[in-house]
């Protein structure tokens, strides 16, 4: 079953990653993308902590897509983070 969209968290600049949450029949999923995968799909490199935001905005329903895919493989458990990693692209 796809997730769907929910909340933007934000860039989270200690862990280089991307925070949102989706939802599974209403229960939240937290997801991340790393820097290094958001850029790779925006085909740049080096995006400022301050312009995350805005590449996510311009990526979103590439990386909710993403994001679905790997949970829907991923065991369930509650709790479970949804982490997309540049070995995930292009799969």
């Amino acid at each position: 079953m796809p997730l769907t969209r929910d909340k933007i968290i934000g860039h989270d600049i200690e862990r280089l990653a991307f925070r949102f949450t989706m939802l599974n029949d209403g229960d939240v999923v937290t997801c991340q993308i790393s820097d290094a995968a958001m850029d790779e799909l925006a085909g740049m490199q080096g995006t400022e902590s301050s312009a995350r935001q805005a590449q996510f905005i311009s990526l979103r329903e590439t990386i909710e897509g993403i994001a679905s895919e790997l949970y829907d493989e991923a065991p369930r458990f509650k709790g479970y983070v949804v982490r997309i990693f540049t070995k995930h692209l292009g799969r």
